[in-house]
């Protein structure tokens, strides 16, 4: 069973790869220019992306080297300790919602220190497998197609960014406590 799985997993995307052309071909799609037409919207769309990823790395930059991350933590660090979150995990939980690069740098930093099978390191992998990088994502779609009224998108992303951090405090605890 097992090898049935593993072959139809390593096929599976060179197959549909050689179907979708082919039906779109047997419909009268121009296949070729439709991919270029496709391509040169994604370019324009990456053009677009830039000065927002720019302003962004520069924002969690500032943000990282002006010690502001670490006055955070410090402040933060003895309410969490209450409920069970080391404070080693706090740069990480900050982090992650702003740059997933940054939050999987802090994460390995843990675990090379800590140690894979760590609390810590078990926690640290739970919190980057659950949360996402909310601002990342605001920040780079929502201003490559121009939308500037994020209504309720910050708050609800918070709000599931803190919901997984919980979850995975939990479940780190019940798992690996």
């Amino acid at each position: 069973m097992f090898s049935l799985v593993s072959e139809v997993s390593r096929w599976a995307i060179p197959v549909v790869l050689l179907l979708v052309p082919l039906a779109a071909h047997a419909r009268g799609v121009k296949v070729f220019e439709t991919f270029v037409e496709g391509a040169e919207d994604g370019f324009n769309t990456a053009i677009k992306t830039i000065p927002y990823l720019v302003a962004m790395l520069v924002a969690i930059s500032v943000f990282r080297a002006s010690g502001a991350m670490n006055v955070l933590v410090s402040v933060l660090s003895p309410v969490l300790n209450l409920v069970g979150v080391p404070a080693e995990v706090l740069p990480h939980a900050v982090m992650r919602p702003l740059s997933g690069g940054a939050a999987l740098g802090i994460s390995t930093d843990i675990i090379k220190n800590h140690g894979p099978d760590s609390f810590i390191g078990q926690l640290v992998s739970t919190m980057q497998g659950t949360s996402d990088t909310t601002f990342y994502v605001l920040t780079l779609y929502f201003g490559s197609v121009g939308i500037t009224r994020y209504r309720y998108s910050v708050i609800s992303g918070l709000i599931a960014d803190f919901t997984t951090l919980a979850a995975s405090v939990y479940i780190a605890h019940k798992v690996f406590g």
